[in-house]
């Protein structure tokens, strides 16, 4: 297997940024992007996100820190400014507003050349393999909160 290190983007002040490429499957037929896709742009950033904060999908469903857990999107508020079209190069950037109990708050937004086209206020709950709300284990937390700018609840 080839390692990418940057596949999963960067973690700048605890902000993580991912490169986004759009393709013609993100498009409608106009070439401007179909707002679903902004939703999946948003899911790679907050995946990449935990996976550089040492937090992985397949690790916690295995129950590695004890229990099998997952992540589940319980709100996402999204706000359109302007459209990405065709070939455009994005940033997606993520960043923990703060986690209390089973809940974490994301920032995310998505800009072009420094131009916001899109932000989401993301609530994401951490269950259990049958669907309960549960705490983080001790270890995550404390890489989250190592991620949460100063001024931050965390």
């Amino acid at each position: 297997m080839t390692d990418w290190p940057d596949l999963s983007g960067r973690m700048t002040d605890g902000e993580h940024v991912l490169p986004v490429r759009v393709y013609y499957e993100d498009t409608d037929f106009t070439g401007i992007v179909y707002h679903g896709s902004y939703v999946r742009f948003f899911e790679r950033g907050r995946s990449d996100f935990l996976r550089l904060a040492g937090i992985h999908h397949a690790q916690l469903k295995a129950g590695n820190d004890g229990s099998s857990l997952a992540f589940a999107v319980r709100r996402m508020g999204l706000e359109f400014h302007r459209p990405a079209t065709i070939d455009d190069l994005l940033e997606v950037r993520t960043r923990l507003v703060s986690q209390r109990g089973a809940r974490i708050e994301l920032l995310q937004t998505i800009a072009r050349q420094g131009e916001l086209l899109v932000e989401a206020d993301v609530m994401v709950a951490v269950i259990t393999a049958d669907g309960r709300p549960t705490r983080l284990p001790a270890v995550h937390q404390d890489r989250l909160a190592g991620l949460c700018r100063p001024g931050n609840a965390g």
